[in-house]
């Protein structure tokens, strides 16, 4: 096995396997793109996951801009508080709503 960077600097990983055979793994993505080259070697290129910080950090959500054109309102609620689930859920999406429609990110 070698690990190497490529011309992008991501770690690149090739297993060098005793009996080499070309077609013998099919390619794949995953959380990279693996691949049988033709000497033999399998080949894989890791990734890399881009994350966005969050714009709003609310008590129990979260609003960020994604480069795909949508927004996300991320709600993530403990359980021992689901009874109270539409309560914060209503008052949390409107505090937010708030603070983004009116640009006041600055402030908050």
């Amino acid at each position: 096995m070698a690990v190497t960077k490529n011309e992008s600097g991501m770690d690149c990983v090739q297993v060098l396997p005793d009996n080499p055979s070309v077609g013998l793994v099919t390619p794949f993505h995953g959380l990279g793109y693996g691949q049988m080259l033709r000497n033999g070697t399998f080949d894989f290129v890791r990734r890399r996951r881009i994350r966005r910080k969050p714009v709003l950090k609310l008590p129990h959500s979260s609003v960020s801009y994604g480069t795909d054109g949508y927004d996300r309102f991320i709600y993530v609620l403990p359980s021992g508080q689901r009874g109270e689930f539409g309560r914060l859920l209503r008052d949390e999406a409107a505090m937010a709503s708030f603070f983004v429609d009116n640009d006041n990110l600055k402030n908050f």
